[in-house]
C-alpha cells in the first residue's frame, strides 16, 4: 500500500514536471514570435483606434491541448487599456508540430484624449488543459498613435425660422369681376352702382399706392358673344376706362401716371367655362363628361358650341354658367403700407422692456423680424422672450434657442452648460409645436456643442429630411464635420460639397480627403480654407501632413514654418507630431 502511494505521486510528479516544463517551452519560444501591426504607428479615426494584427506563432509551440493567448494593451504613461485578445488553441493548428501557426483578426478599442500618446504593448499567455497558465514578458509592437483626425473644426450653425414678415416691398391684389349683357361691352350703372361697385370704388378713393391693374376681358361660348371678336378686349377697355374716371374723380393728378393698366382679353377659350363647369351641380356627372367629350374633341370654337346646343344640358349651362364668362375681371396690385424698420425696431425694444407708454403694437411677425435688426445677443434674446409670451409659436421659441446657442458657442465652463440648457428648453418646447427642420438643426449643434455626437447626427438627419430649405447648405456643414468624428470620410467629402463654403468647412473638407488618403485633393482643400482665410495656421499643419504622407520635404518645412508663425502653440504639436517622424531632424532644426 505504501509502494503504491510513491508511485502513484511520482507519476503525479512527472505529469507536473511535464506541464510546466511545456509552458516554460512555449513561453521561451514566444520570444520567437512575430507581430505585425498595421497602422504603425496607431490611428485616431472617429472615437476609436482600430488596427490590424498579424501573429505568426514558430513551430513546436502550441503541445496538444493547449492553448496560447496573446493580449495586447495601450499604454500611455500610468495609464493602459487593454485593446484586444487572440487565441491559438493547439486543437484548430494540427499541424503546430512542423510548421508555423498563423492568425489574423482586427480589434478596436475607444480612445479617451486622457490617455494621450502611448505604444501598444502585447503579452502572451501559455495555458495547459488543467487552465494551468504562464504568461510571457510584454513587448511593444506599435509606438505611438496618429491624431490627425482631432484637427476637425467644429462647425455650428445656430438655425433661425423666418419671421413671416420682410421689409422689402409686397404687393397685395385686389380683385373685382364686372359683368356685362350678353353681346354687349358697355359696364352697366347696376354693376357700378352696386354694392361691389361701392366697395370698388371705396378702394380706388383711397388711393392706395398701385403698381398695376390688369383686366382681363372674357366672353361666353354662343354665337352672339362670338361674333364680335373685340368684345372681350372692348370689355377690358370699359373697366380701363371707369377706372381712369375714378382717379380723376378722387384727384389721384400724378399718381395716376404711375399706374399701368394691362388689358388681357380672352377669346375662343374654354378654360374658365371647364372651371365654373367643374364646380357647377346644375347638371349630372354623366352630362359633364358628355360636356367635356364635346370642348375637348376636335373643332372649332363655333362647332363645339353648335354641338353643346344639341344637348339636353344646354339650358342650364347658358342660365347659369354663360352668364358670368361675360366679364371683366380686374386684378390690382397695391403697395402694403409697412412700419419703417426704426419704427419697429423702437416699439420692439419697449415691447422687450415691457414699457407701458408703448403706444403701438406689433404683429408677431413684426416682432421677431425686430430681433434681426440688432447684432446685440442679448437684445435678440429679450425680444424672442416677448414674442414667446405673445403668442409662443414654434419659431419664436426656435429662436430664442437658436439665440442661446450662439451665447453657448461664445461662452465657457459653467456658462456655455447653462447657456445650452436654456437653449434646449426652449427647442423642446419648439419641438412640441412643431419638430420643423429648423428645430432639429439646432438641436443637433446643440449635441454636438455637448460632446454627444451620435444624437447631433441623429439630429442633423432629421432636419435635413425636413425640407430644410435655404438652410441646407449650413446644416449640411455641421453633419459633414459630424461624419468626420463618426470616421466616416467618404460621406463627409459627399455632404460638404455640399455645404456653404467657409474656412472651416473648406479645411473639414480637405482633412476628410486627407484621412480618406486623397492627399493631392485634400491640399486643394487647405489651399481653399487659405484662401478665405489668409491666417489659418492649421490650414498649413494640415497641408504639412498631406505633404509628409506624399513624402514632399520641402513642402512639409515650408508649410509647417507659416503655420507656426501664425500660431506659435503649433510648434510643440509638431515636434512630437508622429506624421513627421520620417523629417523629424528637419523639423527640429526649421522649428528651432
Amino acid at each position: 500500500m505504501r509502494k503504491s502511494n510513491i508511485v502513484i505521486a511520482i507519476v503525479l510528479g512527472l505529469t507536473v514536471f511535464s506541464a510546466c516544463s511545456s509552458l516554460n517551452k512555449m513561453v521561451k519560444l514566444a520570444a520567437s514570435q512575430q507581430v505585425d501591426i498595421v497602422p504603425n504607428p496607431l490611428e485616431l479615426h472617429g472615437d476609436s483606434v482600430k488596427y490590424d494584427m498579424a501573429v505568426v506563432l514558430p513551430a513546436k509551440m502550441l503541445p496538444e491541448k493547449y492553448v496560447y493567448k496573446l493580449t495586447a494593451f495601450y499604454k500611455s504613461g500610468d495609464t493602459e487599456v487593454e485593446a484586444g485578445t487572440m487565441t491559438f488553441d493547439a486543437a484548430d493548428f494540427p499541424d503546430s508540430k512542423t510548421t508555423t501557426s498563423r492568425q489574423t483578426d482586427t480589434f478596436a478599442f475607444l480612445y479617451d484624449p486622457a490617455m494621450g500618446n502611448g505604444n501598444l504593448e502585447v503579452m502572451g499567455t501559455a495555458v495547459d488543459e488543467k487552465g494551468e497558465n504562464k504568461s510571457t514578458p510584454r513587448t511593444t509592437v506599435a509606438q505611438g498613435l496618429i491624431t490627425t483626425s482631432q484637427l476637425v473644426e467644429d462647425v455650428y450653425f445656430p438655425t433661425y425660422a423666418a419671421s413671416g414678415y420682410t421689409d422689402q416691398e409686397e404687393l397685395a391684389p385686389t380683385n373685382v369681376s364686372m359683368y356685362f349683357d350678353r353681346g354687349s361691352a358697355v359696364l352697366k350703372s347696376s354693376e357700378t352702382g352696386g354694392k361691389k361697385g361701392k366697395a370698388f370704388s371705396a378702394f380706388i378713393a383711397d388711393k392706395n399706392v398701385t403698381k398695376t391693374v390688369t383686366i382681363t376681358g372674357t366672353h361666353s361660348p354662343e354665337g352672339l358673344e362670338t361674333v364680335n371678336s373685340k368684345l372681350s378686349e372692348n370689355r377690358a377697355a370699359a373697366i380701363e376706362k371707369y377706372y381712369r374716371s375714378q382717379m380723376k374723380k378722387y384727384d389721384y393728378k400724378g399718381l395716376a401716371d404711375s399706374v399701368k393698366f394691362i388689358l388681357k382679353p380672352i377669346v375662343e377659350d374654354w378654360t374658365e367655362f371647364k372651371t365654373a363647369l367643374d364646380a357647377y351641380e346644375g347638371v349630372s356627372a354623366d352630362q359633364k363628361s358628355e360636356i367635356l367629350k364635346i370642348v375637348n374633341g376636335a373643332g372649332t370654337f363655333e362647332d363645339k358650341e353648335k354641338a353643346l346646343q344639341k344637348l339636353d344640358s344646354y339650358s342650364a349651362i347658358f342660365k347659369d354658367i354663360y352668364p358670368n364668362l361675360r366679364a371683366a375681371k380686374t386684378e390690382v396690385l397695391t403697395v402694403v403700407e409697412k412700419k419703417t424698420n426704426a419704427e419697429i425696431a423702437v416699439i420692439a425694444k419697449q415691447i422687450a422692456e415691457q414699457d407701458s407708454t408703448a403706444t403701438d403694437s406689433l404683429s408677431i411677425g413684426e416682432l421677431m423680424f425686430a430681433a434681426t435688426l440688432t447684432p446685440s445677443l442679448t437684445e435678440k434674446e429679450a425680444i424672442y422672450k416677448a414674442a414667446t409670451k405673445q403668442e409662443g409659436n414654434w419659431e419664436s421659441h426656435n429662436n430664442l434657442g437658436a439665440v442661446y446657442l450662439e451665447m453657448a458657442i461664445a461662452a465657457e465652463g459653467d456658462e456655455k452648460n447653462q447657456k445650452l440648457e436654456m437653449a434646449l428648453a426652449q427647442l423642446e418646447i419648439a419641438a412640441n409645436k412643431n419638430n420643423a427642420s429648423e428645430v432639429q438643426a439646432n438641436m443637433a449643434t446643440a449635441y454636438a456643442l455637448q460632446g454627444n455626437t451620435a444624437q447631433a447626427y441623429d439630429a442633423v438627419v432629421a432636419s435635413l429630411s425636413s425640407n430644410p430649405g435655404s438652410n441646407a447648405g449650413g446644416i449640411n456643414g455641421v453633419k459633414g464635420t459630424l461624419e468626420i468624428k463618426k470616421g466616416d470620410y467618404e460621406s463627409a467629402i459627399a455632404t460638404l460639397g455640399s455645404a456653404d463654403e467657409t474656412p472651416q468647412v473648406a479645411f473639414n473638407k480637405g482633412l476628410a480627403l486627407l484621412l480618406n488618403k486623397d492627399l493631392e485633393n485634400s491640399i486643394t482643400g487647405f489651399d481653399s480654407a487659405i484662401e478665405l482665410d489668409a491666417e489659418y495656421a492649421k490650414a498649413y499643419y494640415a497641408s504639412a501632413v498631406a505633404a509628409a504622407r506624399l513624402g514632399k520635404a520641402e513642402d512639409v518645412l515650408s508649410n509647417l514654418k507659416t503655420a507656426v508663425e501664425k500660431d506659435p502653440s503649433l510648434k510643440e504639436k509638431a515636434l512630437a507630431d508622429l506624421e513627421f517622424r520620417t523629417f523629424a531632424t528637419q523639423v527640429t532644426e526649421a522649428l528651432n
